[in-house]
């Protein structure tokens, strides 16, 4: 269902602001001018491109990603890369990881994969130069067992433990030194099998993970689907996110790699149990599934300072379970920084977001089932990636969308304009102030456009287009049988009608009545211009 809203929505605002169909579709004034990083799943290249879509600088490898991608300070490219490992197969799965200087000459490469264990999802550049690996190992179903598993629960015949592992590279070569390790099974209760010594009452301890909690899930060995790993460098602390539990944690990194495998170290004091955890408070017997806030969420992270909302969460909620998404921010409560209260009878706060997006007029339309992510800009705006689809959107403050483009570098090879969008999903897009370090000394001279036949592509600077307010226009009846008649206090210059599948199936200019008495029933898209301005709203004929 989402990708036929989408296209339909594509297809109307594409057809409407120029006949763009991949590529850049609008760039308002109101955007916020920077450099966005992206590196479609199924290519080799990583894009950076500014709000025209021109190619500022590009990257290629050898591997496809897997899946997340970053742009340092000093112009060097850290990524991840896909290897084959047919034992463990989930998606996500990656295994390698290379560091690319700013000239595409790659500087160091690393193998974290074998039968039993890969690197998957995210990495992290910390600030001394060490990465952070998210990476699972295998739990054989006898140690599973042993460790309180319910044996109905293992469909498999083992489980993933979820790790974290800080490598510090050795640069010209293809090694790195271990220096610290987390993993989860080191963190993990049951209330299965009073035999085992982990053996306790689930709600008294939501520093640990349930074991035989599974959130409807079918016992796999990825279980638990970690997909995203973020740093705060002032709370020296991680924030993870488990997809199928739809919950997110806190731990803390300051511990040793002993302390982290016990619940007693670190500046926190608890070791490598959770600091805080929010999202699904039924994975702890807190609640039940009427009190989850989260949907199989990715890219959960602090905010950083200087933008506003700095210091709290932002996560794209992707809704599997609801079959909408949303981008979210909430702020989890703290005694001291760093330090998050807990209620023994409600739990961890909060009860709800500080703020949401969802699409405002029907929330079904913004639906991404996978990948993804948002990220608060320097002036206010929001940039979303629908991962799914390959479609970056920006918001402003007011969540007016102000800047789109579609990825066409797909599992098909790079699209031509006027191509439909299809196989073009992207893990997550970053955009860049235009004074990040790494362009300082850079030749930034805009190139091509990725797709093919660019010079068919409508120019930027056609592509800014302002809206009425909602105030300014009325349109009634609405439902209609017959005709339609639109009311604006601007002069209206021309009315265009396209139906679910973005074909135009009436216009009329210099006229602020429609006539669909000839149209079947359904669900139409209006486009009302008025000088440089328009807007875009839906209708259903009766």
């Amino acid at each position: 269902m989402k990708y036929f809203i989408f296209l339909v929505i594509f297809s109307i605002t594409s057809t409407l602001l120029g006949q763009n169909t991949i590529g850049i579709i609008r760039n308002d004034l109101a955007a916020y001018n920077g450099y966005t990083l992206f590196s479609p799943n199924q290519s080799t290249e990583t894009y950076l491109i500014n709000n025209c879509g021109e190619v500022l600088h590009q990257w290629t490898s050898s591997y496809t990603p897997a899946a997340s991608v970053y742009l340092l300070e000093n112009g060097n490219l850290l990524r991840t890369g896909k290897i084959s490992n047919s034992n463990i197969t989930f998606g996500g799965v990656g295994g390698k990881i290379e560091l690319f200087d700013w000239d595409n000459n790659l500087l160091w490469e690393y193998t974290y994969s074998s039968s039993l264990m890969s690197q998957h999802h995210d990495i992290y550049p910390l600030p001394n130069g060490h990465i952070l690996i998210l990476a699972v190992d295998t739990i054989s179903e006898l140690d599973a067992i042993n460790a309180g598993r319910n044996p109905a629960l293992i469909t498999q015949g083992k489980l993933f433990n979820e790790q974290i592992i800080e490598l510090e590279p050795l640069l010209g070569t293809d090694t790195a030194n271990i220096v610290w390790e987390w993993n989860i099974k080191d963190h993990i209760i049951q209330d299965y099998d009073v035999t085992k010594t982990n053996y306790g009452i689930v709600s008294d301890h939501p520093e640990l993970l349930d074991f035989n909690f599974l959130n409807d899930n079918n016992g796999a060995a990825n279980w638990l689907h970690f997909n995203s790993m973020q740093y705060n460098t002032t709370l020296d602390q991680i924030l993870l996110s488990s997809r199928l539990l739809s919950e997110v944690y806190i731990i803390d990194h300051s511990t040793t790699t002993l302390e982290a495998s016990t619940n007693a170290g670190g500046i926190y004091g608890k070791g490598g149990d959770f600091l805080y955890r929010w999202g699904n408070p039924e994975s702890h017997n807190m609640g039940d599934d009427t009190d989850r806030t989260l949907f199989s969420q990715h890219y959960p992270h602090w905010i950083a300072d200087g933008l506003v909302d700095a210091g709290k969460i932002m996560v794209f909620n992707n809704g599997n379970s609801i079959r909408f998404s949303s981008v979210d921010i909430f702020t989890p409560p703290v005694i001291t920084p760093g330090v998050y209260a807990y209620d023994s009878a409600n739990g961890y706060g909060p009860e709800a977001s500080d703020w949401t997006y969802v699409d405002p007029d029907d929330p079904e339309n913004f639906f991404s089932a996978i990948l993804s992510g948002a990220q608060r800009l320097p002036n206010g705006n929001t940039l979303i990636c629908d991962g799914d689809s390959g479609y970056f959107f920006e918001l402003d403050p007011s969540n007016s969308i102000v800047w789109e483009y579609i990825n066409p570098d797909t599992a098909n090879g790079i699209l031509s304009q006027g191509d439909t969008p299809s196989a073009n999903l992207v893990f997550r897009s970053l955009k860049f102030s235009q004074d990040y370090p790494a362009f300082t000394g850079r030749d930034m001279t805009p190139g091509n456009q990725i797709e093919l036949n660019s010079d068919t592509n409508v120019p930027c600077n056609l592509l800014s287009v302002s809206e009425f307010t909602a105030t300014n226009i009325q349109i009634f009846p609405n439902p209609t049988r017959s005709l339609v008649t639109i009311k604006s206090v601007n002069p209206i210059d021309e009315i265009r009608l396209y139906n679910t599948i973005g074909s135009e199936v009436y216009s009329t200019k210099n006229s602020n009545i429609i006539d669909m008495s000839s149209h079947s029933s359904g669900i139409y898209f209006l486009k009302i211009y008025s000088g440089n301005r328009v807007t875009d709203k839906k209708i259903i004929k009766q």
